[in-house]
């Protein structure tokens, strides 16, 4: 469902800051650039993840991770390398990221439906359905910049899992909303690969990779440090600790 082939994600570092366009174009005009070097995301990456698989992905802050998974999201595009993809794919990387905040709660889904390929009328027939599961109640006509960023999340949430998808790509969401909603995403996210959905997770909570993942990818500095079984790689990556996908 999932392949990488020497995947690299390259960005371009300014060594020094232009505060103001004018002091850049003094610098253009003077023929002073600004300095940048490169740096490297991800650096030449190969795996493949198989239908119905659950692949947790670890490891410290700035490893590559989240750049990972908006490379095979297509948020971005790979500067070498190739990433190859087979059905319909839902991104759960930033919950409301893609949200007006002027617009109403009931907007925003109609909204958000449109980005993910729903038809108004598919929106319309899942609405209840979606402002339900997001607990958002009364508030789904009033604009989003009144709500809190749980309330956001758990919205955000509810429209992009309200339909079963091929591939789901979860980017440190699993902890979204209160106690009882994270037990609802956890439980949804469960039957999602009870059912055969293809899902890759990262998360830096260890009991919840070990609960839902059963092979795991551990990046260090954008390279593959160790990719395998769960308890295998985990043994050697962190210590237990609680879950809300713990059954």
């Amino acid at each position: 469902m999932i392949q990488l082939d020497q995947v690299t994600v390259r960005f371009r570092i300014p060594h020094e800051r232009i505060p103001t366009f004018q002091e850049y174009a003094i610098r253009w005009l003077q023929r002073r650039g600004v300095r940048y070097s490169n740096f490297n995301a991800l650096n030449n990456l190969s795996f493949s993840v198989d239908q119905g698989e659950t692949v947790g992905v670890i490891g410290p802050n700035g490893a590559g991770k989240s750049t990972l998974l908006k490379v095979i999201a297509q948020v971005i595009r790979p500067t070498q390398g190739r990433v190859r993809l087979r059905g319909r794919v839902a991104p759960l990387l930033e919950l409301g990221a893609g949200f007006d905040y002027e617009m109403t709660g009931r907007e925003n889904v109609f909204l958000n439906g449109a980005v993910l390929g729903f038809s108004r009328r598919d929106m319309a027939r899942r609405l209840d359905r979606i402002v339900d599961f997001s607990g958002i109640g009364d508030f789904i006509d009033a604009p989003v910049r009144t709500y809190s960023s749980g309330m956001v999340a758990r919205l955000g949430f509810a429209v992009a899992t309200d339909v079963q998808p091929e591939v789901l790509i979860i980017d440190e969401v699993l902890a979204v909303g209160d106690a009882h909603f994270q037990q609802k995403s956890a439980a949804r996210i469960r039957k999602f690969r009870q059912s055969g959905s293809t899902i890759l997770v990262v998360s830096h909570n260890p009991a919840s990779i070990k609960a839902l993942c059963n092979r795991v990818l551990w990046l260090e500095r954008g390279v593959i440090r160790l990719v395998g079984p769960v308890e295998q790689v985990m043994q050697q990556y962190a210590p237990d600790a609680p879950s809300p996908f713990s059954k």
